[in-house]
């Protein structure tokens, strides 16, 4: 959400903006919120005079009955009578404009970075840079469930009864490589530093409207029937959630935090669910990293969290690129955003496994996430997160790259302590 006196003071600057994310039917807002917020002042500053008034001329009362001077006392007290009822109606129009002005500011898009490319969707999206050389073997690579399940390592059939389409059991050394995977993230996002926290799976409704748009909302959360609380569909959601209505510390800062979770997807919308995969479905699980910062370390923040995830693939030898996303493949709340993308030899192609995001002051804006500065005052946060890993999409990347001939997998030396020394699957 933008500042609503950036908005009054810039509305070309909004519209732009606006256009620039190709969302031309959002144009009127910027109008209707600077009309709205106009409105809205002129019948605060009334409230205060009226206030102002009220009390002199309560005060005046007093001293007119002392005096005997009751027709004038009685007179002052119709006026204030009557300064009461414009009061409580001003109040009423008060209180509707600042829900009317809410409502459409938080969803006009936030300002994205200059640097990011313009384009209508994803298809528009530009490769940044590769990491390793993505090579394709002499011999076939089979789907990723047929590999899963020559090892016995997935079934789908069951899940599919007990649950539908979108879930999956994973089972033996396949179930162990996941957690190995897993438990492999944390350690590496720990050893640079981060703190690892496991958060609460399920969160508030001001918690879900501070962290994502309405839009990304309905499209993704499960929402528990009779309770305010939702399903979260990445720990990003609790562990910003955690800073809400906080007042930090300058010099605590940054925050830079690890968190597992499961996570719980709608996933609606045009790419929908698929009828026998993991690539996307309902439920997964995953480690993600989370940054509070001040404004001016965001930017160099967002470069070393995307770097973590390359670097993260890279120590097992898979292939990656980054990917930039355009003006039109940003969320509304995001500032700038690229996504790792691995190699599949099977596809011949790159295909995403992570997204590392930053989005300004948005999040803390709506949230209230603030920062103690005694000399210039408080100011809003920059929050950005990035996915380290998340399984079983990963294991998509993992299997196609590390897979035999003969149909084993090869464990790559990281993982080996945590597959209890295992070197190959078969």
């Amino acid at each position: 959400m933008l500042d609503i006196k950036f908005v009054r003071a810039n509305p070309d600057i909004v519209k732009e903006n606006i256009k620039k994310k190709f969302q031309d039917e959002k144009l009127p807002l910027v109008d209707e919120v600077i009309e709205m917020d106009q409105q809205y002042r002129d019948a605060k500053t009334r409230c205060d005079y009226l206030r102002s008034q009220r009390n002199t001329i309560s005060r005046q009362i007093g001293g007119l009955m002392a005096q005997g001077k009751k027709e004038e006392a009685e007179e002052a007290k119709k006026q204030v009578t009557a300064m009461a009822a414009e009061l409580n109606e001003l109040e009423g129009k008060e209180e509707t404009l600042t829900e009317e002005v809410k409502k459409r500011m938080m969803v006009i898009p936030n300002i994205i970075d200059p640097s990011v490319p313009i384009g209508k969707d994803d298809s528009e999206n530009v490769e940044v840079e590769r990491f390793g050389e993505p090579a394709v073997p002499d011999f076939e690579v089979p789907y990723h469930v047929d590999i899963m399940e020559k090892l016995n390592g997935i079934d789908l059939d069951s899940a599919r009864k007990t649950s539908g389409n979108g879930f999956y059991y994973l089972c033996g050394d396949i179930a162990r490589l996941h957690s190995a995977i897993l438990s492999y993230a944390r350690d590496f996002m720990i050893d640079r530093g981060f703190t690892y926290y496991i958060p609460p799976f399920m969160i508030r409704s001001n918690v879900v409207n501070g962290v994502m748009s309405f839009s990304e909302m309905e499209n993704m959360m499960y929402k528990i029937e009779g309770e305010d609380l939702y399903l979260i569909g990445t720990s990003e959601h609790s562990m910003i959630g955690k800073f809400i209505d906080t007042t930090l510390d300058e010099e605590a800062l940054p925050k830079t935090l690890t968190s597992y979770s499961p996570c719980f997807r709608k996933e609606v919308g045009a790419h929908g669910i698929e009828e026998r995969g993991v690539y996307r479905i309902h439920q997964f699980e995953k480690q993600e990293m989370i940054v509070v910062c001040k404004p001016e370390e965001s930017a160099g923040w967002f470069e070393t969290l995307y770097r973590n995830t390359v670097d993260f693939f890279r120590s097992l030898d898979i292939p990656v690129r980054t990917l930039e996303c355009c003006s039109g493949d940003l969320a509304d709340l995001k500032v700038k955003s690229i996504d790792v993308e691995a190699w599949s030899p099977r596809q011949k192609k790159y295909f995403e496994v992570g997204s590392c995001s930053n989005l300004g002051d948005a999040q803390a804006r709506r949230l209230g996430i603030r920062v103690k500065n005694k000399e210039k005052g408080n100011y809003f946060a920059h929050t950005l997160n990035n996915t380290v890993v998340a399984p079983p999409r990963m294991l998509i990347a993992f299997l196609e790259n590390n897979l035999n001939e003969d149909g084993s997998v090869s464990i790559p030396e990281p993982l080996r302590m945590y597959m209890g020394g295992k070197e190959i699957i078969r």
